[in-house]
């Protein structure tokens, strides 16, 4: 019986004194990303453009041409800019952005862990507008610029999301902003062969969570995949059935196009096409198994996260010793 007291002393020792080294290493990790301070600008054109006039409209199209589409003449963007939907739209989005100070702060935590792990990385101009509540390209990144929709971020219960579906507005909400920034660069650096099976869907986008992972250690597990945290515990709790079910119907090397739609692709639930399941599940749940998927591979092997990020999917599934929880 002392025997087995110590034994069992002395291994929640060993695993106290290894959590304090990691979480201290960690520390230190984050203290020396912060010091990397990319000092970040945010441009607020959709408040330029909400004021602007005949006279300012030459000098906003010089400073902004990329805004603009040749197509159109000054009058439209005028005309534009005065329609009371338009007008409410940017009334709306300045309650809600009027102070931008912690958003801010968040973007530019992002882009010094970007700066960190990618070097070559320079931060772009950062341009927030209004898309008329197009959440399809709520933000756009190229080398130069990132585009921010701010219209897409007043809250999931706002009257102006009133015709989308509850379980795509559900993330429509301030706090997801740097979230779905993280996201367009994670697809930006992560390539994959082009994805035939099940499994190559859930490691790619296992790829693109690991990513925010390492980028958003501000962030919560849920926020980081888009999940409330009833949801986020749900997977975790049902993890172990989720597998068996992937593996006993054989459809992680499955080429069935049907199956992105049950577990990949955004829905309201995932389709195991068991009643008493599929109305407690939150969807994407093949997203959410292919990140554990990932995390257990960053564990067992020695690789940095740019060469993660462009592994083959047997590579990855095959090192990574992957056991569901129970």
């Amino acid at each position: 019986m002392r025997f087995k007291f110590f034994m069992k002393s002395t291994i929640l020792y060993l695993l106290t004194l290894i959590m304090v080294v990691s979480c201290k290493k960690e520390n230190a990790l984050e203290k020396e990303i912060a010091k990397i301070n990319t000092d970040v600008k945010i441009e607020r054109f959709d408040r330029l453009f909400a004021k602007v006039n005949s006279k300012k409209l030459p000098d906003l199209k010089k400073a902004y041409p990329f805004m603009f589409s040749e197509k159109y003449t000054d009058s439209f963007w005028l005309a534009k800019k005065a329609d009371t939907l338009q007008i409410q739209l940017f009334n709306e989005v300045d309650k809600v952005f009027e102070d931008f100070s912690n958003t801010e702060l968040e973007i530019e935590s992002f882009y010094n862990h970007l700066k960190y792990y990618y070097p070559e990385f320079n931060p772009p101009r950062i341009i927030t507008i209004t898309s008329d509540v197009d959440y399809r390209n709520s933000v756009i990144v190229t080398d130069t610029i990132a585009v921010l929709a701010l219209d897409i971020y007043l809250g999931s219960a706002h009257e102006f999301y009133g015709g989308i579906s509850k379980y795509l507005r559900a993330n429509f909400n301030k706090t997801q902003l740097v979230v779905d920034l993280a996201n367009a660069y994670a697809e930006k650096y992560t390539y994959h062969p082009k994805r035939k099976t099940l499994l190559d869907e859930m490691v790619y986008f296992g790829k693109l969570l690991y990513f925010k992972d390492v980028m958003l250690p501000f962030k919560t597990e849920a926020e980081r995949i888009g999940y409330s945290e009833e949801d986020i515990n749900w997977a975790k709790a049902n993890e172990s059935y989720i597998w068996r079910y992937f593996v006993s119907r054989e459809l992680l090397f499955s080429t069935d196009t049907k199956l992105p739609q049950r577990f990949i692709n955004p829905a309201p639930f995932s389709k195991f096409y068991l009643e008493e399941i599929d109305a407690d599940s939150p969807g994407r749940l093949g997203q959410y198994i292919g990140w554990q998927i990932v995390r257990a591979y960053m564990l067992q092997n020695d690789v940095s996260l740019r060469d993660m990020l462009i592994k083959s999917t047997e590579d990855i599934f095959n090192n990574s010793k992957f056991k569901p929880r129970k």
